[in-house]
């Protein structure tokens, strides 16, 4: 598997750290290293992105540590965290794969890469739809649509809310579906019947 990205895993409980192993392995695209304990990720060699359990005995310390070395550090936490930094159990494979696609790849976004997004090149660097039109995109837009690409997949409208605002899933706003609104006046050809932003299953996915 030449293409595979190097993941670390730390959880101390074999079980689920074996068959997440095997999930991730699946996919064809994540070559996982397990180790149970922080002293047996410290000895861990060669891995571009961390996903640590928090439940480890010294989890936020070894974190600290990793991020410091300037490997993305992902926790599996019991409540909801920040950002990119966190993930709440339990939680879809899904989400976890849109969090390594958007700092691995191959389905995360270089910023000076076009994707293809509907009739459009999305180049996420310059926040811009490019195609029969010129679309200039806001900041909050250009990610929203780098999160729905990395994810391939409905994303549950609480996920987008947490991460591209940092809110948690219990606050009550309506700014997600006023960004979503205004972006689909700007891509969408008939924004009431939407072909490239869709709703689905009490979220949002790009056809």
């Amino acid at each position: 598997m030449p293409s595979a990205k190097p993941v670390l895993l730390v959880d101390a409980n074999a079980v689920p750290r074996h068959s997440l192993a095997e999930q991730l392995a699946r996919e064809g695209v994540y070559a996982v290293i397990e180790a149970g304990s922080a002293e047996e990720a410290r000895a861990a060699k060669n891995y571009l992105f961390a996903i640590i359990d928090a439940a480890v005995e010294g989890s936020e310390s070894l974190a600290r540590e990793l991020r410091g070395t300037g490997r993305p550090v992902l926790l599996l936490t019991e409540e909801q965290g920040d950002g990119m930094n966190a993930l709440a159990k339990p939680f879809r494979l899904g989400a976890l794969l849109a969090r390594l696609s958007a700092q691995l790849g191959p389905h995360g976004l270089d910023e000076d890469r076009a994707v293809p997004i509907g009739p459009y090149l999305f180049r996420p660097g310059a926040k811009l739809l490019t195609g029969a039109r010129r679309i200039r995109l806001t900041e909050k837009e250009t990610n929203i649509l780098k999160f729905l690409h990395a994810a391939g997949a409905t994303v549950a409208r609480e996920t987008l809310l947490h991460e591209v605002w940092g809110y948690s899933p219990a606050v009550t706003t309506h700014t997600l579906e006023t960004h979503i609104y205004r972006l689909r006046k700007k891509i969408e050809e008939n924004p009431g019947q939407a072909k490239i932003l869709l709703t689905e299953g009490g979220g949002y996915r790009l056809a």
